[in-house]
């Protein structure tokens, strides 16, 4: 019995933590993919499912920091003028969103 409670007392601390690990994704940055999602998809709860399950999808793929540089690049390509040249023809920014974009096909694919 105390051998039971001493492994569970290890294994239970280390949950949240790898949790977090894993689920490193505000809220917010969800609820605006899911909101995105739906407006271009249909405001029905089918489509709430869908596109939640999307934004999970491409979480357990990406890390939050690469969702990010991949939506920046992406708004900065919509930018005109100089600044918006480094993110139209870099090939390390192409890589990023390419990334992104592999994410939203196998998150098409299990949630579509």
């Amino acid at each position: 019995m105390r051998a039971a409670v001493l492994v569970l007392a290890m294994i239970l601390p280390a949950t949240p933590g790898m949790a977090q690990a894993v689920n490193d994704y505000p809220t917010n940055a969800r609820a605006e993919y899911v909101f995105a999602c739906m407006a271009t998809n249909g405001q029905t709860r089918d489509m709430l499912d869908r596109c939640s399950c999307a934004i999970d999808q491409i979480a357990s793929v990406l890390t939050y920091k690469d969702y990010v540089q991949a939506e920046t690049v992406l708004r900065m390509r919509q930018v005109s003028g100089e600044r918006a040249s480094m993110f139209k023809g870099m090939a390390q920014m192409t890589e990023i969103v390419a990334r992104l974009r592999r994410a939203e096909a196998e998150a098409e694919i299990l949630c579509f």
